[in-house]
């Protein structure tokens, strides 16, 4: 069931509210993404966790959905120490082979409740993968836009699913205006990683997990790649909640990594603004190995930026020669990770100062070795 009766979609720029029982996947005034309003079903009390169900859904207090249905078996995913301080939490190996199943179950999940006749997701491949894996197992019918140029064994994947694939010409930004306009016809439920709220509570049980697998506490950083921000914001939102509950006593700097050859968001941080800057006429995305953070106008980019602000955190960006050198430095400690995966490694790997933990977000065999 829905966590509280009184649970609604709010958009944070106008104040525009709606029920989550609607198939209304933007707000109406603005068309920019809903935020969730909710109160949790109470305080998580440690003590109840042992015993509990070995998935995400432990957390149950404070999810916007319960009882599920749809599940996989998803979350508690190991963390692994790499070096003194930098410890690693092995997400590529969720069901579908990366970290998007923390969201992705939750949309599944709502939108089975839900019934819509359709299901529609865009994505440069890991969430629509994820979206199209738990559809199924919601018997849900499931169509996933993906740009061209996506890793052939991603599309693969959402194709075993049964899910249909669109492929889109152009990039990324296509694909998402070419989603939407689906997403717009009566009858579709919108799984957007990016627009849908219930993703970033899906997404926020990574540092819930965290805080239980370190016995109640967090790391000085959690450093977390960025494109479309959902991991990064389920991770405020995480931090948020359990400094609410007094269950830690500060929260951790949240260190943001981008690809230099596609860093929008590292550019407006540095440069000290709240939003994005406007980029030059004729301006096009550089090609990156890190495709799963190549998001040039990533639509929460305000919430991102304060979220990294208020943490205390930063943003730093890697070359591609670093990320093909820390996909391989992996290799060789024992993890294959994909090349988008590998980005926070590539920036802080190195660090002796602060204990911080990196994902290693999806599996190398989405997209092979970097040449």
């Amino acid at each position: 069931m829905l966590a509280a009766m009184a649970t609604t979609y709010l958009c944070p720029q106008d104040g525009t509210r709606a029920d989550v029982t609607s198939l209304t996947w933007c707000c109406p005034v603005c068309r920019g993404p809903w935020d969730l309003d909710f109160e949790s079903a109470g305080p998580l009390r440690p003590g109840d966790l042992p015993g509990r169900v070995n998935s995400l859904w432990r957390y149950e207090e404070v999810l916007p959905l319960s009882s599920p249905v749809t599940t996989l078996g998803e979350g508690r995913t190991p963390l692994v120490p790499l070096t003194g301080t930098v410890s690693a939490k092995l997400d590529f190996l969720m069901p579908t082979l990366s970290f998007k199943d923390r969201g992705a179950v939750m949309l599944a999940e709502l939108a089975r409740r839900l019934s819509p006749e359709r299901v529609v997701a865009d994505s440069s491949g890991n969430a629509g993968t994820a979206v199209a894996a738990y559809c199924a197992r919601a018997a849900l019918p499931c169509t996933v836009y993906v740009p061209e140029g996506t890793s052939a064994k991603k599309t693969e994947q959402i194709r075993a699913h049964g899910a249909r694939l669109e492929i889109v010409p152009g990039d990324r930004e296509a694909t998402a205006r070419a989603a939407r306009t689906a997403a717009d016809a009566p009858g579709t439920f919108y799984a957007s990683h990016v627009f849908n709220p219930y993703f970033l509570h899906g997404t926020k049980t990574y540092v819930y997990e965290l805080w239980e697998d370190l016995g109640g506490r967090l790391p000085d950083a959690i450093a977390v790649p960025v494109g479309n921000g959902t991991l990064l914001l389920g991770a405020a939102l995480a931090t948020a909640e359990l400094l609410a509950q007094g269950l830690i006593d500060t929260r951790p700097a949240l260190i943001a990594v981008q690809a230099e050859a596609v860093s929008p968001l590292a550019a407006a941080f540095h440069a000290g603004a709240d939003d994005l800057l406007d980029a030059p006429a004729g301006t096009t995305a550089s090609p990156t190995l890190a495709e799963g953070i190549a998001i040039p106008r990533p639509p929460r980019a305000r919430a991102i930026l304060a979220a990294v602000r208020e943490s205390g955190g930063t943003f730093l960006t890697v070359t591609e020669d670093r990320i093909r050198t820390a996909q391989r430095d992996l290799a060789a400690r024992g993890f294959y990770v994909e090349t988008t995966g590998v980005a926070c490694w590539a920036a802080v790997g190195g660090w002796t100062d602060r204990s911080v933990v990196v994902p290693l977000c999806g599996a190398g065999l989405k997209t092979g070795l970097a040449a």
